[in-house]
Order: C-alpha cells, then structure tokens, then sequence
C-alpha cells in the first residue's frame, strides 16, 4: 500500500462531472512492416508482458472512509487487463478530422475509480493505413514527465519487441479494512502540525527572499499573479464534452527562431501559441483588456526521482504579451517573463506547492470543487489563467510498439472550469507534436487554432529570417 501524496490526491480532488482529471497521449503507429498489422491482442499481449515497468497499471484506490486522509494505491487484487485495452474504429474516411473528433470522445469519458485509472484504445480505419492508439492516465498516478518515461518503457527502440522478464513475481495487496485503513491515517495525521510548521517557515522564508530581491531589483516587470488574466470566451464554466485537435510543427526551424532571438524552444513554444491565440480571438471579435497569461506546469523532477511515477511538478504564471503586434517583440517580453518566473519560482522553491497539498481536507476539497462547477461560479470572477500551455521534451530518436514505427505523439491535456482549453506539445525526432484540446461548448473551432499554430511558426521564421526546415505534417490538411 502507498498513500497518495497531497499534489497526487489534488488532481482527484478537482475531478468534477465536466471536468476529468485524466491526461492522455495519441500515438501514430505505421504498421507497414509487422506481418500480422497492430491487433488488439498483440497490444494487450505486448502490454500484459510490461506491466512491471508500469506501476500505475495494476494500482486502484482505496478511498479512507469519511474522507479524513487521502487515498491510498493497492496492487488491484481484481486486475484484468481485458477491460483496460480495446479496440474501436473510425468512419470512413478515416481523416485526422475523423480521428480528432473520436479522441475528443473518448476523451470526455471520465476513468472508472474502482479500477487502475487507466485505459487504451486501438483505433484502426485510420485512411493512410496507419493505427492509432489513444492511452488515458489520471493525473493522480503521473505528471507530463513521468507519462514520458512510461511511454517509453511501454515502447522499443527497433522494430523488434523486446523481451521484459519482471526480477521478481507480482504480488496482488489485500484490500485493507475501514479500520486499518482509519488506524492508518490517523497515524499519519498526528504528524501533521509538525509539517505544517515546517511548511509556514519554508513559505515565510521563501516570501522574504523574494521580497528582498523585488527591492534590489525594482525595475523588473512582476511576473502575472493569479486572478489577473482577462476573460475570454473560453474562460468559463464548461460542459463534459471535449474537442480535438493536432498538427506536427517543425522543431528545427523553432531551434532556429530559438538561436536567432536568445530564447528558448520553451519560449518560442509560448510565442506559437500566443499568434494562434492572438489570431482566433481577433477572428471571434474578442478583444481582450490585457494580455493572456497561460498556466505553464513545470517538472520539479530529480534524477534522483527519474522512473518514480505521481507527480512532481509546479506551476508558473507566464505573459503571452498578446496585446504586442510584433513577433520578434513579443517572443522577448515571453523570454523575460518566462526568466524572471524562473527566478521567482527558484526563490518560491519546487516543493512549496506539494508541501501545502498536503494538508488538503479530502472530503472538503471534493465536495468545494464539485461546488464550484455545479454553481458555475468561473462565470463570476477573473479566470485564474486563460490557458494551459505544457512543453515535455520527448526523445530524439525513432520508437517502435508492437513492432510498428511511431509516426507521432500527440499529448492530450485535462482543461477544467474557468480553463477551458489545453495547449500541451511533445518534442519527437524533428517534431513538435502539438495537441490541443477544449470544451466545443466554449471553444467552438479549435481546428482553426491548431492552423494557427503554423502561421504563428510562419510569422516567426518571415520576422527573424531563419530558413525553414520541412518536417512530415500530420494535421486537418495532410
């Protein structure tokens, strides 16, 4: 048994009926040189023999009655592969735009808590003969980073599918009783006041250090604080359905904007989705009163904690400085922000976010959050952020599953009320992988800001004067 950490349970905590805390990844498989294609019982063959270098997969909650800690994970002692992976299809024509709308589909299915919170789907019909296979993950058992890592155990470096043998064999746990399981968290609760302490004084630390470094440096442009982004039409209560979009940039001319301008692919990526943003709100009639700020999660990940699944991450506000016209111009004020965010974040420290999730009342947060979306109550106040923007460097060489050659990666983010859209990429061989996801009830042409995602790479590569390097698309238009 394991308890959920506070950070891990959070992302529980927040799960309401519209807004599904599962994170998920949408592989393009070419299957041109297995002889038997990409089956369903290849894919649950291939995965059953894994499962030991994918914890979260055979771990279901166990909730603590009257909700007075947070949960624990138990090795399921019902496990069955069969309900976790199947396989579906798409109509004809079987076009990214077919395929989009099924994973927004898909997507919108919350994941079944008395089961290992995790699903795969094998989509075959898919009109370029290739096959897709969407995987759901809570974001309760992994962060960007570790679903990388998982990934990538779930995968082979050659067409040849390697052999996995476990060192030792699994053990199902047994599910504890209430009373083990209240005896359990009270232990753990008696120790809270001395973590609380401890957090007060790291926080208290933290807020001096950074107050004293405002001072020293008064004429830096504060990073956006929570509550200060504009609203939009996306930044509002939202519904259970979800919608889909994806397009393949090129990551070599985005490393050459990079070098051309000092920043960072991180920074060229928030300035790609700025112009896309920029684009679709002028196409919608929308002016917003000041500049969109993003939410952008940050991996606080050690290599001492490399290959440990839940999450260690943190949160940084950051400017998109969509009220400037220039590319070049507002591709600098992004790279400031985003240096000074890091400073600050540096002062702040990586832990301070999980240290407070801690002591997260269960049964409080739940039934705050459920609450919040049933009283709509984001249509009330300043959204926290306008939207969420993730970049997970992926590997830089070619990966292979059931002997089939990955073509692309395409992440799929969780949006929430008040946040009601998702912009996350997965760096892959010489791509950018960009998925976007959001409520078609508040965003209703999300295809038209994955296209923008193109012309803001295209007014970036004309205002800087790089040469542009071609990559394979795998978008609306391909």
């Amino acid at each position: 048994m394991q308890r959920l950490t506070g950070l891990d349970a959070s992302f529980l905590y927040l799960e309401t009926p519209s807004s599904h805390m599962h994170v998920a990844g949408l592989m393009i498989l070419d299957p041109s040189s297995v002889a038997k294609g990409v089956t369903l019982e290849k894919v649950k063959e291939v995965y059953g023999s894994r499962l030991h270098l994918a914890p979260p997969f055979r771990r279901r909650l166990v909730e603590v009655p009257f909700g007075l800690h947070h949960p624990l994970w138990i090795e399921d002692p019902d496990f069955d592969i069969d309900y976790h992976i199947r396989a579906t299809g798409l109509p004809s024509p079987g076009g990214p735009e077919q395929l989009a709308t099924l994973v927004g589909r898909l997507s919108a299915i919350p994941l079944d808590r008395s089961r290992p919170l995790w699903e795969v789907w094998v989509i075959e019909g898919l009109a370029d003969g290739n096959v897709a296979v969407l995987t759901k993950v809570h974001h309760a058992a992994i962060d960007g980073a570790a679903g990388n890592e998982l990934t990538v155990a779930l995968l082979d470096l050659t067409a040849e599918i390697a052999d996995h043998v476990p060192e030792q064999e699994w053990v199902a746990d047994r599910i504890p009783s209430d009373v083990e399981l209240l005896s359990y968290a009270g232990s753990s609760l008696a120790r809270q006041p001395l973590r609380v302490a401890k957090a007060l004084g790291k926080t208290a630390g933290a807020a001096l250090a950074l107050r004293r470094r405002n001072r020293e440096v008064p004429d830096l442009a504060p990073p956006p604080s929570p509550f200060s982004a504009p609203r939009t039409s996306f930044n509002t209560a939202i519904t259970p359905r979800r919608s889909f979009a994806f397009t393949s940039l090129s990551l070599p001319t985005a490393k050459a904007v990079k070098n051309a301008t000092g920043a960072t692919v991180n920074d060229v990526v928030l300035a790609l989705c700025a112009g896309a943003l920029r684009r679709y709100l002028d196409d919608q009639g929308e002016q917003p009163d000041a500049p969109l700020v993003a939410m952008v999660p940050v991996s606080v990940r050690t290599e001492d904690q490399k290959g440990a699944m839940g999450n260690q991450v943190t949160s940084m506000f950051a400017s998109l400085a969509t009220d400037i016209d220039d590319p070049v111009e507002r591709l600098t004020v992004i790279h400031e922000c985003m240096a000074e965010v890091k400073v600050q974040q540096k002062a702040l420290g990586a832990d301070t976010l999980g240290d407070w999730a801690e002591f997260a009342a269960p049964a409080l947060a739940g039934r705050a959050a459920r609450l919040y979306s049933r009283t709509k109550m984001a249509d009330r106040h300043r959204p926290l952020f306008n939207v969420t923007i993730s970049n997970v460097p992926g590997p830089a060489f070619p990966l292979y599953s059931i002997g089939a050659r990955m073509v692309s990666n395409f992440p799929v983010g969780p949006i929430m009320d008040g946040g009601g859209l998702n912009m996350t990429v997965m760096s892959y061989l010489d791509q950018l992988d960009f998925g976007l996801q959001a409520c078609p009830d508040v965003l209703p042409d999300i295809w038209s800001l994955a296209e923008g995602l193109e012309l803001a790479l295209d007014e970036l590569v004309v205002a800087t004067g790089v040469k542009p390097a071609q990559v394979r698309k795998l978008s609306r238009s391909a």
